[in-house]
């Protein structure tokens, strides 16, 4: 173990050590003794990172997810990633996922987790409808399921006895909630139309499954086989096009025909993934402390915070006292997808569980210990949490200091122009995002923050779950913003503060419709192109001279119009020798004294321009209009 020791002290100085480097090492509290993955978790890096170090530095042997370091060694690896260490068993103390066990075959099984994805209007909600015998895909709006619920099928003949399905938002938008998906989930249901084929949120699901590397099943159920246009065979070979390899042309992914109004081939759907589920083993424990996540979290009246979790290993009981990321609880009620309460909850079942004291972010980790450890657990990641706020915040005023000082700097010894390059920074939409759930939430960020470029582009200042109050109005009117509601309520006394306040209010229960009103304003926000057309041209035969009153004359323009139209109410400009030589406007146009508004080809009239006298003949006359060109992005 010393020759490990002198390996790690004879690498180069760690990052915080160099010479010129400003950046202070963060402190990373660790305990007397830490497994690998412990570490990897107390210094927020990823275990393949951490292991990668280690098998660098000479400790291939240790680097094993559950081997235990000594606090010397945890400390050398801190300070490789350019943490300063500090040892220290009360404050590195957390409450961590229970090791894996050692004979997974010895344990029960568990019902397997089901995530079904898709294009938008697919069928997905119809078709988990039809599988879970409720009505409540009349509730949703256009045909989207807005935030994603669990809910669990029993099965006849399976080991588990029932199927656990997550359904998840059929929206591209909603990339982030089907990643959390398919990271707690054992196999995919990828939903495909008949009648509509491969569309881009199908190949964003290909690309998620593929990004899994073979950890997740995959069963292709093409759907609405019973309306007339629905061709099977041409959504295979689209698919097959994309590197799905359906069983149907020698691959391994499975294919089932279905329809969720009719509900034909459900049961041929349910058995296929009955049957991938017995090939996959699929067990964990029923006892011992819960580890699971949070599907989806929201505010419930009457019970307060409440959060769906899946259970994945343990046993959920009323009473117990749970973690997840900075919230922590006492399960008060549990209830099932149906509202049914629920005593104990199992690995593979998701329940709703009250009793938070906070509202716990989706996806976050839902681990079990005792109140006090949990107290413990909670306070040390609260003070963690704040010291990274501090320090991004930190990071955050260093910068925008150095940046001012550039811009001073070069504002004394550059030129106008790279002053102009400098302060011409992108426009932005400033948002105040509310949603129903978390979960919601965080997907419609992700999916507004895409859009824009490099001239104008959205910002997120606030995001909240819950009715949008006029707290919100506040914060919206100080960001010179607006405020986008996502299937929550909009108070009236919220709206007439909003109307006060000139603060946009935009609530929608359909995603994309909100996107599409959010890139239209970003897209006024892009400066606009002007594009000059002409419309008509006149070449100026002969000039006669008219009397006015007051023995004054005024030059008249004899013409004939030789293309387009001319028209009074258009701009006017003068051509000689092919160079424009005065820009106005027409202060006559006449046909035999009589005034006219426009004057068509092949016609003569008589011409006179707004404070111009200089028309010769030969001189074209063109009329022309400007034409704005909005951006695009």
């Amino acid at each position: 173990m010393k020759k490990v020791a002198v390996n790690v002290h004879s690498r180069p100085a760690a990052p915080r050590s160099r010479p010129g480097r400003k950046k202070v090492a963060v402190n990373v509290y660790i305990p007397t003794t830490v497994s690998v993955g412990q570490l990897a978790r107390l210094l927020n890096v990823r275990q393949t990172l951490l292991q990668r170090k280690m098998v660098d530095a000479g400790m291939a042997a240790e680097a094993s997810y559950d081997h235990v370091l000594t606090s010397d060694y945890a400390a050398l690896l801190a300070e490789e990633f350019g943490r300063n260490p500090i040892i220290n068993d009360e404050a590195a103390f957390d409450i961590y996922p229970p090791a894996p066990h050692p004979d997974p075959t010895t344990l029960p099984t568990r019902p397997p987790i089901i995530t079904i994805m898709g294009h938008v209007d697919h069928g997905k909600t119809t078709l988990l409808d039809t599988l879970r015998s409720a009505s409540v895909a009349d509730n949703e709006a256009g045909g989207i399921t807005q935030h994603i619920g669990a809910f669990s099928v029993p099965v006849k003949g399976s080991s588990s006895g029932t199927i656990t399905f997550l359904d998840t938002p059929g929206h591209a938008a909603f990339s982030a909630m089907r990643s959390r998906g398919a990271s707690v989930t054992d196999m995919v249901v990828l939903v495909v139309a008949a009648d509509d084929g491969v569309m881009p949120q199908t190949k964003e699901v290909i690309r998620l499954v593929k990004g899994e590397q073979g950890k997740v099943g995959v069963v292709v159920a093409i759907n609405k086989v019973d309306k007339p246009e629905a061709d099977v065979e041409k959504v295979q070979h689209a698919l097959l096009a994309e590197g799905v390899q359906l069983e149907a042309f020698g691959g391994d992914i499975p294919s089932v025909e279905v329809s969720g109004l009719t509900g034909h081939g459900l049961t041929d759907l349910i058995d296929t993934l009955s049957l991938m589920a017995e090939v996959q083993d699929l067990r964990a424990e029923q006892d011992g402390p819960t580890y699971g996540h949070v599907i989806e979290s929201k505010m419930h009246k009457g019970l307060g915070p409440t959060a769906t979790v899946l259970v994945l290993r343990g046993c959920l009981t009323p009473g117990a006292h749970i973690l997840a990321g900075t919230s922590s609880g006492k399960v008060r009620l549990m209830s099932n997808s149906s509202g049914a309460p629920v005593k104990a909850a199992y690995p593979g079942m998701a329940v709703t569980v009250s009793g938070w004291r906070s509202l716990p972010g989706a996806g976050d980790e839902v681990v079990q210990g005792s109140e006090g450890d949990v107290k413990k657990a909670l306070a040390n990641r609260v003070r963690k949490k704040e010291v990274e706020t501090v320090l991004i915040d930190a990071e955050a005023i260093n910068i925008a200091r150095a940046a001012e000082r550039e811009r001073v700097r070069r504002k004394e010894d550059k030129s106008q122009d790279m002053m102009n390059i400098l302060d011409g920074g992108p426009k932005e939409l400033r948002l105040v995002i509310k949603g129903d759930v978390s979960g919601s939430v965080e997907a419609v960020v992700g999916a507004l923050e895409g859009i824009g470029n490099e001239k104008a582009r959205v910002k997120v200042v606030s995001t909240g779950v819950g009715d949008v109050t006029e707290g919100d109005v506040m914060m919206a009117k100080a960001a010179e913003g607006i405020i986008v509601a996502f299937s929550v309520k909009i108070p009236r006394s919220v709206e007439t503060t909003a109307a006060q306040n000139h603060v946009p209010i935009y609530s929608s229960k359909i995603i994309y419709r909100i996107m599409d009103e959010v890139r239209d304003r970003v897209t006024a926000l892009l400066p606009c192109t002007y594009e000059t057309k002409v419309t008509g041209e006149a070449t100026v035969l002969q000039l006669f001279d008219i009397h006015l009153k007051g023995k004054m004359t005024k030059k008249i323009a004899g013409c004939r119009v030789s293309n387009g139209t001319i028209e009074k109410s258009k701009g006017a400009r003068v051509v000689r020798n092919g160079q424009v030589i005065h820009e106005g406007v027409l202060d006559a146009l006449k046909q035999h004294k009589k005034d006219l508004l426009e004057v068509k080809k092949g016609t003569e009239c008589g011409i006179s321009l707004l404070d111009y006298e200089e028309l010769r003949n030969g001189d074209l006359i063109q009329m022309y209009q400007t034409i704005e060109i909005p951006g695009v992005l």
